[in-house]
Parts: structure tokens; C-alpha cells; sequence
């Protein structure tokens, strides 16, 4: 039983193949009869090579035909085999049916051909879609319990053990271990995760088993929406090819007006014979029709795609890679950008009593009760220090936060709130934070009761120093702009909310020369559009609910993956999956190659199209060789395309 099994299976995955390889017997077989003479069982084999190895490019034609009221290559290659193999009888030229008979095995093997190329790309895109379990290891009152990943909800507790791929998006609760997440955002080396980091459905657990509490649905995973935005690309023809769609359904009706007057004229013009006449007719249907021109775009197209895919670069349609070569202005957004949109303290400088320990370790004793994105960048600083507990902490919202540690009143926060503390803030550090604010940073002052009355203000508090926060800028940006510089991207510029300081300190930072600050989102929308006035094709880069409008307007809107918004998300044409910058070059590269095999391809397929059509003009090739040619330049064209999966 388990050999029919597997028999049945292959023939079911290897269709094409078989049929291809049966045409071919039976029609060697038919040669071999009808060399003996045997016309009866000729008669009787090449039919059938002609059945199996056109039935199922027939039975598209004429779905085509009959369904979409439209002339197919498909049909047009059947009708040159019958037309052959009919003149053959008619003239009891039995060799024309042989021809027609080769006609259609090469078109057969052509298919085969094809769908096997085709298949490795599809592959390379469906190797996407195994990168998650179907269960996950659930902790359901103290014990472990498999349950589909469908049926996880926000807040189940999951067990990930050594080896093991991550089942949906989450955060560790508990546990250190490393996370191989090249199948996902493209990175090389495994990365370090613990307490409190996200991870992601699909990326490979390392050494240590890891607790995840679930924050999002399963199917609002980074992979499953990956999944859903790969298959959409693979369904969307680009314009290119609805360009070759519709010109291939108005050209096989030139083809075929065209064969039928071939048929008919060439008489009583030139005074060729009928037989002549006919069959350079129907040699012309096989070598005008348009099969490689319909084979150069999307499989160059798709293997685009998947190469992107594979580098953490996800293209959500064809038309995206076709675009991004084009590309000749990008606009970046600043925070969460080109810089990563982590506050980080940057600097801290005491008064000469103080140690730089001794001013985070008061700043954060206060900071740490505090949700303020500057209070966890202080605290996350003082990461290593033995933090005191404050009590009657209290924060006041714009200004500062204030708390008793080890009976000492600690105030942190800007010039005006510590003011209140502090009549007179030593000049020194006035000047130091007026040189750090104009760097674009933000400047916390940090204070506490002071240890004798009246030491250096009238309520006895003294200032210990000041803290410089700042929003780090990522380590490749700088790198990102110059090659893209390189790259002959004609206008960069940057688009930011932020105070006009903070924005030209970070462009001068990362090498951007025209910077736009303190937009909203309606305005970052107008420079877009200025841009695309100059240049054309524009392409945006952000990751924030404000850049939505402006990646929609772009001709590319390029969202960072891992801190961008599900707006940014949705609205953008390209996702960054591991928040790379220097992606974009790669992705830029890409587009260019893709559309330099496209238009190879084309004149590779046009080229061999009006070499076949002057050789069947002056007879200088028979129907046989007509198709080797335009069978051969289709499969040529197709692998051409397939190497942009390298």
C-alpha cells in the first residue's frame, strides 16, 4: 500500500513532469512506428502524446477563451500542433505530425520547466510560513498545558525551552537566554533577551528556557502579519506586468489576424506552394507568440521579494521593488528613526563635593516611582547602584518629582522647579546645561537637603549636579546616509517635531544637510509633496502614528518594524524588520537589480521573438526549431529572473 501511496503523491506533485515525460515516449514510440511503417499504431500513439502532453495547456486556452472571452498562448500553441499534424495527413506528410508532436512536448517541458523554477521561489516565500509552531506551552494554575496558538489570549504565561522556536510575540517575565532572530529581522547574531524584553513568534530560543507573557493576540504577531503582507505581494501584479497583461491579450489577436493572413495571401503574392504557406503560417502562431515577454517581470518580481524577505526587508507588493530603484529623495523622520527613541542619559556632571554614583543614585532613589520616560532613563542608568527607597515621593507633572531618602529631600527636575529649592544654581553648571541644551539634550537638575541649614540656599538645599538625557542617535544612521549619498540619492532630508537645536544636532550627527523641525503631521505631508513636485519618486522613512500621512503620500513609505506603529505598519509599502537603517541601501540596491533584469529580460524575449520571425520568413527554420527558440528564450528568461533569489 505505501507504494501506490507515494506513486500517487508524486504524480500529484510532479504533474507537469509526468506529462512531459509520457509525450515524450509515446512520441518516440509513434516516430519509431511509423519508421517501421506501421501507420495503424502511429495512428494510435500520437494522438495520445498529443492529448497528454497539450491537455492541460488546452484546457486553459480554452477556460480562457470561453470564460474571459480572450485569446491565450496556450491555445495558439495547440492550434499550430493541430494545424501541423492536420496538413500532415491532409498531404500524407506524416513527418508534420511528428512536428506537431514536438511542438507540443517541448511546450511541455517548457511548462515543467517553469513551474519547477517557479516553485523554488514560492519556497523561499512559503519557508515564511513554517516559522512558528502550531501549539504553544501554556502555565495554567501552576502546570504546563499544549493548547493551539489560536486559542492563546493577552495575558497567558507561556514555557519556551532550550531550542525551541518562539510561539506568538510577548514579553519575558522570567528566565536570560539568547534568540537566534535571523528569520525574522535579517540579523546574523543571536541577540541577548532577559527580563522584561520583547520577543518574536518565529525566532529560535537558545540556551535558556524563557517565561513570555502574551501582549498581543497571536494572529497581530510581527511573523503573522509578515505572512499575510508576502502572500498579498504574491496575488498584486505591478504595473509593469498589468502593462504586459493587457498588451499580451490585445497582441495575440494581432497574432492570430496576422497567421490567418499568412495563411492566405502568400499564394497569390508570392507564389508559394499551400503547404509552404500553411505550415510557415503556423510555425509563425509558435514563434510571434509573447510567452517569454509574459515570463520577464514577475518572476524577477518575486524572487525580489523573497531575497528581501530573507534579509528582513518585507516588500508588500511587486510594485514596491519596482519603485524603490526609482527612488531619487527620502525623508527621514528623527525619533525612533534615525535615532532610536530610547531616552538614555547621555552625561552627568556633579559639583566638585559629588561623585558622578552620588547623583544618580539620589536622582533615581525618587525616579524609580516615576512612569516618566526620563525618570526610567535615570533609573536604568543607576542600574547598578544599591538604590535607597524613597517615601512621600511626588510628581509634578512638567516640572519634577520630589521624595524623602534616608531622611534627606531629594528634588530632580528642570531650572525652574529646583529654583524653588535653590535660590542660587551655581553658574558653572548654568553654563554647562545652556552648552548641553543647545546640543538638543534635556538637562535635570538634582538636589538635596542639605546637610548644615543654609549651606547654599535659604531652605538648606544644596545642588548636587545635573543629569543630560538624550535620545541616542543609531549607530548606523551616519553610515545609512553616506551610502545612500553614494548610492546617487539625490536630496536627503530629515522631518521632525522637535525643537529646531535638538533637530540640527542629530542631522549633523548622521550627516543630513536640510533639516525640517517642528512639524505636525499635516506639515511633514506638505514637504512630501514639495519633494515629489522636484524629484517624482520619494520615498518617507518612519515609525510613528504622526508619519502616517506622510508614508501614505510617499511614492515609498518605509516603516521601522520592531518600534513602528501598527498605523505606520499598515500604511507603509516597506517594513524594516530589525529596524535597520542601513536595510534601505540594501533595499535600494535591490529595486535597481530587479529592474535591470526586467528590462534585460525584455529585450532577451523581444530579441528572440524578431529573430524567429525573419528566420520562419525566409524559411530558414521549421516548426521544430521555431519552438526549441521560443520555448528555450521563455525557460532563459525565467531563470534569469530567479537570480535575484542569490
Amino acid at each position: 500500500m505505501l507504494y501506490p501511496q507515494r506513486f500517487n503523491q508524486f504524480t500529484r506533485e510532479h504533474a507537469d513532469t509526468v506529462a512531459a515525460i509520457s509525450c515524450g515516449l509515446l512520441l518516440f514510440l509513434g516516430w519509431f512506428a511509423l519508421h517501421l511503417g506501421w501507420l495503424g499504431l502511429a495512428f494510435l500513439l500520437l494522438p495520445a502524446a498529443y492529448v497528454i502532453g497539450g491537455y492541460e495547456s488546452a484546457r486553459e486556452g480554452l477556460t480562457t477563451l470561453f470564460k474571459e472571452k480572450e485569446l491565450d498562448v496556450d491555445l495558439l500553441m495547440i492550434v499550430a500542433a493541430i494545424g501541423a499534424a492536420s496538413l500532415g495527413l491532409w498531404r500524407r506528410e506524416y513527418h508534420l505530425i511528428i512536428d506537431g508532436a514536438i511542438l507540443i512536448l517541448i511546450f511541455a517541458i517548457s511548462g515543467a520547466l517553469e513551474g519547477y523554477a517557479m516553485q523554488r521561489t514560492e519556497r523561499s516565500i512559503r519557508s515564511l510560513m513554517s516559522l512558528t509552531p502550531d501549539t504553544a506551552r501554556v502555565l495554567l494554575q501552576g502546570r504546563e498545558e499544549e493548547i493551539p496558538i489560536s486559542q492563546l489570549k493577552v495575558g497567558d504565561e507561556i514555557v519556551v525551552k532550550p531550542g525551541e522556536l518562539i510561539p506568538t510575540d510577548g514579553i519575558i517575565s522570567s528566565g536570560y537566554s539568547t534568540l537566534n532572530q535571523a528569520a525574522i529581522t535579517g540579523e546574523s547574531l543571536p541577540v541577548e533577551k532577559t527580563v522584561g524584553a520583547e520577543v518574536f513568534a518565529g525566532t529560535l530560543n537558545g540556551y535558556g528556557a524563557l517565561q513570555i507573557k502574551v501582549h498581543k493576540p497571536a494572529q497581530s504577531s510581527l511573523i503573522q502579519r509578515v505572512i499575510r503582507l508576502v502572500e498579498q505581494a504574491q496575488t498584486e501584479a505591478p504595473p509593469s506586468q498589468e502593462f504586459i497583461d493587457r498588451f499580451e491579450k490585445g497582441y495575440a489577436k494581432v497574432i492570430v489576424v496576422a497567421g490567418i493572413l499568412l495563411a492566405t495571401l502568400p499564394p497569390f503574392l508570392w507564389g508559394w506552394d499551400w503547404e509552404t504557406t500553411i505550415y510557415r503560417a503556423l510555425t509563425f502562431l509558435v514563434v510571434a507568440s509573447p510567452c517569454a515577454l509574459m515570463a520577464a517581470i514577475m518572476p524577477t518580481l518575486l524572487s525580489g521579494i523573497a531575497n528581501g524577505a530573507r534579509q528582513g526587508i518585507l516588500f508588500k507588493n511587486g510594485a514596491q521593488l519596482e519603485k524603490i530603484g526609482k527612488v531619487r529623495a527620502i525623508a527621514f523622520d528623527k525619533t525612533g528613526t534615525l535615532t532610536t527613541g530610547q531616552l538614555q542619559v547621555s552625561q552627568v556632571i556633579p559639583l566638585s563635593k559629588y561623585t558622578q554614583a552620588d547623583v544618580l543614585k539620589a536622582a533615581a532613589s525618587v525616579e524609580s516611582y516615576s512612569e516618566h520616560p526620563i525618570g526610567k532613563a535615570i533609573v536604568q542608568a543607576a542600574g547598578d547602584l544599591d538604590l535607597v527607597g524613597a517615601i512621600q515621593v511626588q510628581a509634578i507633572p512638567g516640572k519634577g518629582i520630589v521624595g524623602i531618602a534616608q531622611e534627606q529631600q531629594i528634588i530632580v527636575g528642570n531650572t525652574v522647579f529646583v529654583q524653588q529649592y535653590v535660590t542660587n544654581l551655581p553658574e558653572e553648571l548654568q553654563e554647562m546645561a545652556q552648552s548641553l541644551e543647545q546640543e538638543g539634550k534635556t538637562v535635570v537638575w538634582v538636589a538635596q537637603e542639605g546637610r548644615g541649614a543654609g549651606e547654599q540656599g535659604s531652605r538648606g538645599t544644596e545642588v548636587m549636579g545635573v543629569i543630560a538625557i538624550a535620545d541616542e542617535v543609531r549607530s548606523q544612521a551616519s553610515a545609512t546616509i553616506t551610502r545612500l549619498k553614494k548610492l546617487g540619492i539625490e536630496q536627503i532630508v530629515m522631518l521632525t517635531g522637535d525643537n529646531e537645536e535638538t533637530a540640527q544636532t542629530v542631522a549633523k550627527a548622521v550627516g543630513i544637510d536640510q533639516v525640517y523641525a517642528q512639524l505636525l503631521p499635516e506639515d511633514k505631508l506638505d514637504v512630501i509633496r514639495r519633494l515629489q513636485q522636484k524629484y517624482q519618486t520619494v520615498a518617507m522613512v518612519g515609525d510613528g502614528i504622526n508619519d502616517a500621512p506622510a508614508l501614505a503620500q510617499a511614492s515609498i513609505g518605509i516603516a521601522m518594524g520592531i518600534s513602528g506603529s501598527d498605523v505606520a505598519l499598515e500604511t507603509a509599502d516597506i517594513v524594516l524588520m530589525a529596524d535597520k537603517l542601513e536595510k534601505i541601501a540594501v533595499a535600494i540596491h535591490l529595486g535597481r537589480r530587479s529592474q535591470s533584469i526586467v528590462k534585460q529580460n525584455i529585450v532577451v524575449a523581444l530579441g528572440f521573438i524578431m529573430l524567429l520571425l525573419v528566420g520562419n520568413f525566409l524559411g530558414s527554420i521549421n516548426l521544430p526549431i521555431g519552438v526549441i527558440g521560443h520555448e528555450g528564450s521563455t525557460v532563459l528568461v525565467t531563470l534569469s529572473g530567479l537570480r535575484l533569489l542569490k
